[in-house]
């Protein structure tokens, strides 16, 4: 069954980029990606070549999500950095046009993994992927955010505690039934939370292998998707979050590397991987390193909530979205884990 979600009105799209898109001519088809759990994406195929469509999805939204406008200012003003992004193309805010504020930008064509193992890659080679998903990360946080205009991308104060209280409205907004881990994760996080440490950089928020495209056959990355979550906060939530993928396990809807060996993959561990990203940022340690990954599967959980109640109420951008979200108390499980085994 096709879903409001799945279509999009591409006569009322090819018209209204005729006008607002210099040199544009329809007419264009458009294809739903596999991916875009939160705000569906679309490749558009038209006589000016491929570009992508990304939108909010249609029907009552959480406020602040799906802000598919701060994606396209982040992407515009990452375009002069060391960050790989697509070229921002078009921001269009009139819902009136497919339903739903949308933005263009550029088709970049090259390797997206999905699973953390990179089976399609020889083992000898995996390293150098991840060492380049350590450089753009560095490099991301290492963004002079006044200098690209992003200085009021965010909010001050101590990040960790604002978003703890964030996400946990945001979970409350989307809560389907009492869980009591999230519960107990959500009064430990509150409860301890480190003093702000000053560390404010862009961070991307959903930095996660599947969201890095790679150049054909190369470890050298091509763009980084997924910029919805972005925002001004703390360097270290994005390599907590990213390093979640070592420790998920390998069996599931979200893959990760958890009780493999990752000297025998090629991977490096996550203490390489830490070693490597403070390198490069000049760091000589990290301190509360177990509550910036509790935090992030705390927000992973919420997210995965949010997944469910859309799915619930018919408005998942995907057919796997009910999966999705009875990752909840899996994730906060694992958060627990953390707290009760690595925390002194």
């Amino acid at each position: 069954m096709t879903t409001a979600i799945h279509q999009l009105d591409t006569e009322a799209l090819a018209a209204y980029l005729t006008t607002h898109l210099p040199g544009f001519a329809g007419p264009v088809s458009a294809k739903k990606f596999k991916g875009g759990q939160s705000n569906p994406t679309f490749l558009l195929t038209t006589p000016n070549g491929p570009m992508v469509l990304r939108r909010q999805p249609p029907g009552t939204l959480l406020k602040s999500a799906h802000a598919v406008d701060r994606e396209f200012r982040v992407l515009t003003a990452l375009a002069d950095t060391p960050v790989p992004v697509a070229c921002a193309l078009h921001l269009c805010e009139n819902r009136e046009v497919i339903g739903s504020m949308f933005y263009l930008m550029s088709y970049e064509d090259g390797d997206i993994f999905w699973n953390p193992a990179l089976p399609e890659v020889p083992a000898a080679d995996r390293q150098a992927y991840y060492s380049e998903l350590v450089r753009i990360m560095a490099d991301l946080h290492s963004v002079d955010i006044e200098a690209v205009g992003l200085s009021d991308y965010g909010k001050p104060g101590n990040y960790f505690e604002r978003q703890t209280g964030l996400w946990t409205k945001q979970y409350r907004a989307s809560e389907t039934e009492h869980l009591p881990a999230m519960e107990q994760l959500i009064q430990w996080l509150t409860s301890h939370c480190p003093a702000d440490d000053g560390q404010v950089s862009l961070v991307h928020g959903d930095f996660r292998l599947d969201n890095i495209m790679f150049r054909k056959g190369l470890p050298q990355g091509q763009a980084v998707l997924d910029w919805e979550l972005s925002t001004l906060g703390h360097p270290l939530a994005d390599l907590a979050y990213f390093c979640m993928c070592l420790r998920l396990p390998a069996q599931g809807l979200i893959p990760g590397l958890g009780g493999q060996d990752h000297l025998a993959l090629g991977i490096p561990s996550e203490a390489d991987i830490v070693a490597d990203y403070c390198a490069r940022r000049g760091l000589s340690h990290i301190e509360h390193w177990p509550f910036y990954l509790a935090f992030g599967f705390f927000r992973l959980a919420a997210i995965a909530q949010g997944v469910l109640k859309r799915a619930m109420d018919g408005n998942a951008a995907s057919e796997q979205a009910m999966a999705v979200g009875k990752m909840t108390t899996v994730l906060a499980a694992m958060a627990l884990d953390i707290i009760h085994n690595e925390t002194h």
